[in-house]
């Protein structure tokens, strides 16, 4: 047998190297990667933990079809071996590749990277989940085909169908991806192929066109899930608009997050605002552009002289607020007056593109609302050493200033507790702000991962009896957030689990959910 990186529990050794040999007959060598060399692309983590071996999988599979992917759960279930789907495995700060339960053999669906279908004349489009955003975007530019994409802030590397289903946001008006995604295909664990929606319909015409189907309305289970292996995508795409209008408002102050919320909760709830808005606070600002020793020498707080200095450098103000609009220049003429009258009261300075000049924060946001591709907030990682160490906290809130002032203090509390600092920002949807809220540190510093677990680990309590959760977290706290849900929560995903996976091979432990005892 290979020298494996970790064996799956209950499995033994003599059982994994069948199964190896199984696989390897079905997808050939190289697509079986079963050795503590081969296996290391898939266990770089961001996140901090007590033990990085807790997370270490046991080899990697990649299959390039769906009957490839019925085949090897065919045999994970002979020999009860579990298996961790991802589809880019970038997922950086929420654990990347990695499992969330050691000795999984990771499920990577990178070589299913078919763009099956672009219906123009729908703006739909029908993925495969190895396709990525940068794939997708080069598709639609290289044939000329008037849609544009909404992207996550590193949207090049990842993909779609991923962060569809962990319901990641994007900053366009279909800045909600699981809202704009129609139908899909999922092997169950048992090798069936279940299509949603409209899609289990022969001959199907509106698998893409129409969400809900027949009778109760599934799609929703099988994101954040460990239910199947989703393996099609049914996508909404926007088309492009005649004009796209960036503006910027500066909020100088940090206790202007009340009143500048409070001016985009109307704005947001009637669609005078259409995309998803970044509400960024200037520390994340400043981790985009320069690293923290550029700043400040002083391990403590980044103190107001040195943050607004770097503020006045950059150009931003301590809350600094990025929105679109979009149509035609007479619709965004009409709405840019009433946007104007709501944001000005509120002592926001707005700043168009031509003010904005050479502006490198303004030209990054921009390109997130435009749908293009951009990797600036890469930088972040270097923000306290070249360990690259993150955790994204994301905890929810209504779109209220008073709750968003809570949740900063609150935040701002505990990380300075841990001497680490508050990098952060919200997205604001329809009714609710997401806030992200990033766990800098160096991973290369022991006793610094040790106090960001420990903060992470703080945080998810303090807001919690303040009655707030995260929607998504990193693979070392599933199960701590998943308990916060409740007990009745956690008992329906478990009999959801038990009859569609009574075997427990897809997934498992992830968002919490595992078979009952």
């Amino acid at each position: 047998m290979d020298t494996t990186v970790m064996l799956p529990a209950g499995v033994s050794t003599e059982q994994f190297s069948k199964a190896i040999a199984e696989f390897r007959l079905l997808l050939g060598e190289d697509n079986v990667l079963a050795t503590a060399e081969r296996v290391v692309p898939y266990t770089k983590l961001l996140i901090p933990t007590e033990d990085d071996a807790s997370f270490m999988p046991s080899g990697a599979l990649t299959p390039g079809s769906v009957e490839e992917v019925q085949k090897i759960l065919a045999i994970c279930n002979r020999y009860k071996l579990p298996v961790w789907p991802i589809s880019t495995g970038r997922n950086w700060g929420y654990g990347s590749a990695s499992p969330a339960t050691p000795g999984q053999l990771i499920l990577d669906l990178r070589k299913m990277n078919k763009i099956i279908e672009i219906d123009v004349d729908s703006c739909t489009a029908l993925l495969e989940p190895g396709v990525t955003y940068q794939q997708l975007y080069d598709h639609l530019k290289e044939n000329n085909i008037p849609l544009m994409l909404d992207v996550p802030t590193i949207g090049p590397m990842v993909g779609p169908v991923g962060n569809t289903l962990d319901r990641g946001v994007g900053y366009t008006p279909y800045g909600e991806h699981f809202m704009m995604q129609c139908g899909m295909e999922v092997v169950l664990a048992n090798g069936e192929i279940l299509r949603t929606g409209m899609g289990s319909v022969p001959k199907a015409k509106t698998w893409q066109a129409f969400k809900w189907g027949y009778g109760p309305y599934v799609d929703g289970i099988f994101t954040q899930s460990n239910f199947g292996v989703v393996t099609k995508m049914g996508l909404w795409l926007m088309p492009k608009p005649p004009v796209i209008k960036p503006f910027m408002v500066r909020y100088q102050n940090e206790s202007d997050v009340v009143k500048a919320i409070d001016a985009m909760r109307p704005l947001r709830i009637n669609q005078l605002i259409p995309n998803v808005v970044l509400f960024m606070h200037g520390h994340y600002e400043t981790a985009i552009c320069k690293t923290r020793a550029e700043v400040t020498s002083d391990p403590g707080p980044i103190s107001e002289p040195d943050a607004r200095k770097v503020f006045k450098e950059l150009g931003i103000g301590y809350w600094n607020v990025y929105f679109a609009l979009y149509g035609t220049a007479e619709q965004i003429a009409v709405n840019e007056k009433i946007v104007r009258s709501i944001i000005e009261p509120s002592g926001g300075e707005i700043v168009t593109e031509a003010e904005a000049g050479d502006n490198i924060l303004f030209h990054h946001h921009k390109q997130l609302m435009c749908g293009e591709m951009t990797m600036e907030e890469m930088n972040i990682y270097r923000w306290r050493g070249a360990g690259g160490g993150a955790c994204w906290f994301a905890p929810v809130a209504q779109v209220k200033g008073q709750e968003a002032e809570l949740q900063v203090k609150l935040a701002q509390r505990v990380l300075a507790k841990h001497n680490l600092d508050y990098t952060a920002g919200f997205a604001i949807g329809w009714r609710d702000l997401h806030h992200i809220i990033d766990v800098l540190y160096d991973r290369n510093n022991a006793e610094e991962k040790k106090r960001a677990y420990a903060c992470f680990d703080e945080l998810i309590e303090v807001f919690a009896a303040e009655g707030f959760a995260s929607y998504r977290t990193n693979i070392a706290f599933m199960d701590k957030v998943a308990k916060k849900f409740g007990s009745t929560n956690m008992h329906v995903n478990q009999q959801i689990k038990k009859a569609l996976d009574p075997n427990g091979i897809l997934a498992p432990g992830k968002s919490g959910i595992h078979l009952p005892d």
